[in-house]
């Protein structure tokens, strides 16, 4: 194994679960990520060993029967998936995001009911905040929930819903007015549902209805869906933390566990092109000598290693600040953005490194080159991360009186 991106200060049992991972990723998942992409065949054989690594569980508490790790060791845990096939990191994130969410604002009987059958992958999250019509303007959601007696009236259409099909419970983002007057400021009118459903696509129970995979250019396998909601009925029980007008609060909380995660995703896609173009370098020979040899593949070779490097740090600083329990969307944001922006230029000197070759599907690089995309959108775009890390650098250097 290369030496980039080691993690200092890792604990035995840290380095025995990232060993376990990365051995599971070199034998199960990279010899068949490429063909299960191409077909975009849903990885249930990866999956159900995933299952038996505990790894649904990493971060739940023991006392729910999880492994309660910390962020960290998920993140790092990501950056191995993510280098044998990133749509199995995603199978995980959603579910974590759901959990993580049920840990830290969930009501007692939330959390007893769910996380122990989550700890075991038998009850599968999905979170869903976007919608067709807005994009990163959370503030314009306009999917609502409207009591109903013990009950809450959902309706609306959401979009971009990872794990939509595969999931049993969906985390949803719904405006709610009740106990909210008019000319609240919208993210405090918003609330959490936590929606129970089977698996599959079309009506998955009265009221919700999973229309088929979002037909994608990579990032195949996972399920990306659209959730459509038409006088679905969710008991007032399953308002996430058991009050309204949190939800923005909770997503957000979410989400910047999530933007963690796809900065560990960037890493290892990142770290797989590396090893891909260094390897092919040495291999490939024109002008009587391996490529590897020439001056302008070396400094290619340079600056994509640097770049694994920095984005490596970055996305373990982000995770190490959320462990601590201070305030990290600053460093979560500047991981997300260098390393998903440091991804996509790694995997394109890669291409490049494999001239023609990289073109082809018979090669591994043309699948990452492919999958890069998207985390340059996933979980806020570089712009909406470059506003998280310039209000944040306001608030810390402003100029007093």
């Amino acid at each position: 194994m290369g030496r980039l991106a080691q993690t200092d200060g890792l604990t035995d049992i840290q380095r025995e679960i990232l060993a376990t991972v990365r051995d599971f990723v070199d034998k199960e998942i990279l010899p068949v990520a490429t063909g299960l992409e191409h077909r975009d065949e849903y990885p249930t054989r990866i999956v159900e060993g995933l299952k038996e690594l505990g790894l649904f569980g990493l971060m739940i508490p023991e006392e729910y029967g999880g492994l309660g790790e910390s962020l960290l060791t998920y993140a790092l845990c990501v950056e191995e998936l993510s280098r044998g096939w990133m749509s199995v990191s995603g199978i995980v994130n959603t579910h974590f995001i759901v959990a993580y969410m049920l840990k830290q604002h969930g009501t007692q009987e939330q959390k007893d009911h769910f996380l122990p059958r989550m700890a075991t992958g038998e009850v599968r999250g999905a979170f869903s905040m976007s919608e067709p019509g807005l994009g990163s303007d959370v503030s314009a959601i306009t999917s609502k929930g409207v009591r109903d007696g013990d009950e809450f009236v959902l309706s609306g259409q959401k979009m971009w819903l990872t794990n939509g099909g595969s999931s049993t419970l969906v985390a949803v983002l719904c405006r709610t007015d009740e106990g909210h007057p008019e000319g609240t400021a919208p993210h405090k009118s918003m609330t959490t549902f936590l929606v129970e459903k089977e698996p599959g696509f079309g009506q998955v129970k009265p009221g919700l209805t999973i229309p088929g995979k979002i037909d994608k250019m990579g990032y195949k396998g996972v399920d990306t869906t659209e959730l459509i909601m038409d006088g679905l009925r969710v008991p007032a029980a399953r308002v996430l933390g058991g009050v309204t007008g949190r939800g923005f609060y909770h997503m957000m909380d979410g989400v910047e566990v999530g933007r963690v995660n796809v900065a560990a995703r960037g890493c290892g896609v990142a770290q797989r092109a590396f090893e891909l173009g260094v390897s092919y370098a040495q291999q490939r020979h024109t002008f009587g000598k391996p490529i590897a040899q020439h001056q302008a593949i070396q400094f290619k070779l340079a600056e994509m290693a640097t770049k694994v490097e920095a984005a490596h740090a970055m996305m373990v600083n982000a995770a190490r600040k959320k462990d601590s329990g201070q305030r990290n969307d600053l460093e979560a944001g500047m991981a997300k953005y260098l390393a998903s922006e440091y991804c996509k230029e790694v995997v394109e000197d890669a291409f490049r490194i494999h001239g023609g070759y990289g073109f082809s599907k018979e090669y591994e690089i043309e699948r990452l080159y492919r999958e890069a995309p998207m985390l340059l959108i996933g979980e806020g775009t570089a712009e909406i991360q470059k506003m998280i890390i310039g209000r944040r650098l306001l608030e810390e250097y402003r100029i007093q009186g």
